[in-house]
């Protein structure tokens, strides 16, 4: 992927998809917050971060595939 030019900055492409895995992040911690899933979690800032961690990397892996 290349890099992202906005108005003559330049952003890694990491950068865009970090912050739709963390909008992605946010929905997903309402819906467990509402439905009382987070009950069941033992240490739920480690768990946000490993399911973040998640999903930037799958993101990452969807993305190389539709740009091939």
């Amino acid at each position: 992927m290349k890099e992202i030019n906005f108005l003559g900055l330049y952003f890694s492409p990491f950068l865009g998809v970090s912050l739709l895995a963390l909008l992605v992040l946010w929905i997903l911690r309402a819906v467990f917050a509402q439905t009382g899933l987070y009950r069941h979690i033992w240490h739920r800032p480690l768990f946000d971060l490993s399911l973040f961690v998640i999903l930037v990397e799958a993101l990452v892996l969807l993305a190389r595939r539709l740009s091939s």
